[in-house]
């Protein structure tokens, strides 16, 4: 039994998510709370397995509850937001880089005929988020580590004398790691970032706008077609496959879901790899299962440099993980090792074509 507390400002809204997540019989809601404050003492007194998080709130946001959980009682947390509310996604981003796992937006009503796809997702989000090992965690990033332990301070990366892409890719967790390495790039920096970043549908342009504000980098929404510029972020939209064609332009698919996801890290960086291959850098972030982990081995086998995140810093070390087991990886850092990594790489003419 998956035990759960729902952190909710609305009562009809609070109603519905205990209705929803009620309906499972795996799932038991144990507890409610109307504010942050409430949220804390719920989560302390209760323990619950997992908490759905409002953003909003009168008294303390969703935000500063979810740092003080984290740093005090770790748990696993899911923001239910309103994907569509600037305000509540730039909080939502907020929370992850504090520590919750996932951002779902606020479920539609019983009479929506979305009703039950959302309902669906809700349920699958909370029983997959209930699996994480939470620990203790503060709004600072550690540094990197290389494989063998070593600081990545001082550290030279190699030559790439014709580096065209950046491919990275990231399931959950994966937010807070994307940020850092952007934010820890240089305004100059030499080749254009493909970002495949496993999210729930509606917050993907709020990602974007986060990460652009966080970063100084600018980012956007991958539009199909559109030549690829060195230094910017391009993000794979809702519900496309995303990855590149001859010449450094985006392509954009609807093609099958691959390991059951769209946008999928393995379609990206097959794509990166068949076009660039070792002109190219893979890099594979914190997440649930194996997406992308065989694909970055071909890139590697094809000569470009792959890195993959390390266990420490990692949320969940599924991706990753897998890489490092099928020897995918040439170096393993942590997110602000990642950043200093690429941004000791040699300053070469690179334009993505």
């Amino acid at each position: 039994m998956i035990k759960v507390v729902v952190v909710e400002d609305s009562p009809v809204v609070r109603d519905l998510l205990t209705f929803i997540l009620s309906s499972d019989p795996a799932i038991q809601v144990i507890g409610t709370a109307h504010d942050g404050e409430e949220a804390i003492r719920a989560v302390r007194e209760k323990r619950p397995d997992v908490v759905t998080m409002d953003i909003v709130m009168p008294n303390m946001d969703g935000f500063e509850a979810t740092r003080i959980i984290m740093e005090t009682t770790p748990t696993p947390i899911v923001i239910v937001s309103a994907s569509w509310n600037p305000q509540e996604v730039e909080k939502t981003f907020r929370a992850m880089e504090a520590g919750a796992l996932a951002a779902i937006a606020k479920p539609v009503g019983v009479a929506h005929p979305d009703y039950k796809k959302h309902t669906k997702e809700l349920i699958r989000i909370i029983k997959l988020m209930s699996e994480v090992k939470v620990i203790k965690r503060r709004l600072q990033e550690r540094k990197g580590t290389v494989i063998s332990g070593k600081s990545t301070a001082g550290m030279i990366s190699p030559a790439m004398p014709d580096l065209k892409i950046v491919a990275i890719g990231a399931s959950t967790g994966g937010p807070p790691a994307i940020e850092a390495i952007l934010a820890g790039l240089p305004k100059d920096f030499p080749a254009p970032l493909l970002i495949v970043q496993h999210i729930a549908a509606g917050f993907v342009q709020g990602f974007a706008d986060w990460l652009a504000n966080s970063s100084g980098l600018p980012v956007k929404i991958a539009v199909h077609g559109e030549h690829l510029l060195p230094g910017c972020a391009y993000i794979a939209p809702d519900e496309f496959q995303m990855g590149v064609e001859n010449g450094g332009r985006i392509i954009l698919s609807r093609g099958e879901p691959e390991n059951g996801l769209r946008p999928s890290v393995s379609w990206m960086f097959r794509s990166v790899n068949e076009v660039f291959g070792k002109n190219a850098i893979g890099v594979l972030l914190t997440g649930m299962g194996k997406d992308g982990a065989e694909e970055l081995k071909r890139m590697k086998e094809r000569g470009a440099m792959t890195i993959v995140q390390d266990k420490e810093s990692s949320i969940v070390y599924g991706m990753p993980g897998e890489a490092v087991a099928i020897d995918a990886a040439a170096y393993v850092l942590s997110p602000a090792g990642i950043a200093e990594f690429l941004s000791g790489l040699p300053r070469v003419k690179t334009n993505g074509r």
